[in-house]
């Protein structure tokens, strides 16, 4: 018998995991390139560490990092956004 794993994916690129995150969408139509800035986001705040490891094997650092310069301050909250400045060794703000 076999039994589903949690990381399991619902397309080739979205972990199944990662359903309660996303409960607004239709994960059969998400599209991993145009929705990247909703995926890095909800990741970022509410993903385990192996959603994070998934993350950052999907997408390059450098474009979480452009996310997190961009947007970090309006859509993270305070302790997510410092830390994931110092993981990315983005300079902090003053």
């Amino acid at each position: 018998m076999k039994t589903e794993n949690k990381t399991t994916t619902l397309k080739p690129e979205i972990l199944a995991s990662l359903t309660p995150f996303f409960q607004e969408y239709d994960l059969t139509r998400f599209d991993l390139q145009h929705s990247a800035s909703t995926i890095i986001e909800r990741v970022l705040q509410y993903g385990s560490r192996v959603e994070v490891r998934w993350l950052f094997q999907v997408y390059p650092q450098k474009q979480i990092a452009d996310w997190v310069r961009q947007w970090g301050e309006y859509a993270l909250p305070e302790p997510h956004l410092s830390f994931w400045e110092l993981v990315l060794g983005l300079p902090e703000k003053t």
